[in-house]
């Protein structure tokens, strides 16, 4: 989601519209990030994820904690969110809800890039238990193989380059252009994978905000020539192929 400067009850839904395609597809957090998490807290009673989207953050931190709540803006997106039975998700942006001083962990998963900062860490800091922890993370480009790599950072930096809106900035720097008034604490590595037939990888950058918006604007011209050279290259479509994305996370107690 993404909060408008000055006006943090608006946001720009680059998302909803594909709600559906970016819950199947996006790939899933793994699970020794959430057992990081929840060491890192100070107890595993409460973890609330803002910017839920679908859930995926707030399922996987399910599995540590007693109880998630997953909030977000777009109803589009929680309409496809993952149930699960300790999971409860509402609409709101950065207005939680919960008691003062009742939660061990907040979260913004592939999220914070978007949010009005200083609106969600007031409402952190409210709802934080004395030693909890805010955690941010991200994720960056795919990697496949070099020949492959190359045709998709060609499309993402040059054909779908001028239609990111700015804020994609900070995910390629990992977050460290935000500032966030925090005690961090070290962050070990961390990645995605997905063992993935051609049609997911295609699928996937679909689901890119950038890409969306190149359609809209200019047609399928530049996304049928970037799925043609995918096909060359990756030859049988059914060969399926290891895609990593390296996690950014930024991790610690709020000053």
């Amino acid at each position: 989601m993404i909060a408008d400067e000055g006006a943090p009850q608006r946001f720009h839904n680059y998302f909803g519209p594909q709600a559906g395609r970016y819950a199947e597809i996006r790939p899933r957090y793994p699970a020794s990030l959430f057992q990081f998490l929840a060491i890192a807290a100070a107890g595993t009673r409460l973890a609330w994820d803002c910017g839920t989207g679908n859930g995926q953050a707030a399922v996987g931190l399910a599995r540590r904690f007693a109880r998630v709540l997953g909030t977000d803006p777009s109803e589009d997106m929680l309409a496809h969110a993952i149930a699960h039975p300790r999971v409860t998700y509402r609409a709101t942006f950065y207005d939680s809800g919960l008691a003062d001083h009742t939660v061990n962990l907040v979260s913004a998963a592939q999220a914070l890039h978007w949010f009005d900062v200083d609106a969600f860490v007031r409402e952190a800091r409210r709802v934080l238990v004395p030693g909890g922890v805010l955690a941010a993370w991200c994720y960056t480009m795919c990697r496949i193989e070099p020949a492959i790599d190359e045709v998709v950072d060609y499309h993402y930096r040059v054909t779908t380059g001028p239609y990111w809106p700015p804020e994609r900035k900070h995910t390629e720097n990992g977050y460290r252009t935000i500032a966030l008034p925090i005690d961090e604490i070290t962050v070990p590595p961390f990645e995605l994978t997905a063992d993935w037939q051609l049609v997911d990888v295609l699928r996937y950058v679909r689901t890119w905000s950038g890409a969306r918006r190149c359609v809209e604007a200019r047609g399928e011209a530049g996304q049928t020539a970037f799925e043609a050279a995918m096909g060359e290259l990756w030859g049988d479509p059914l060969q399926r192929r290891r895609v990593s994305w390296a996690v950014h996370a930024r991790v610690g107690e709020l000053r």
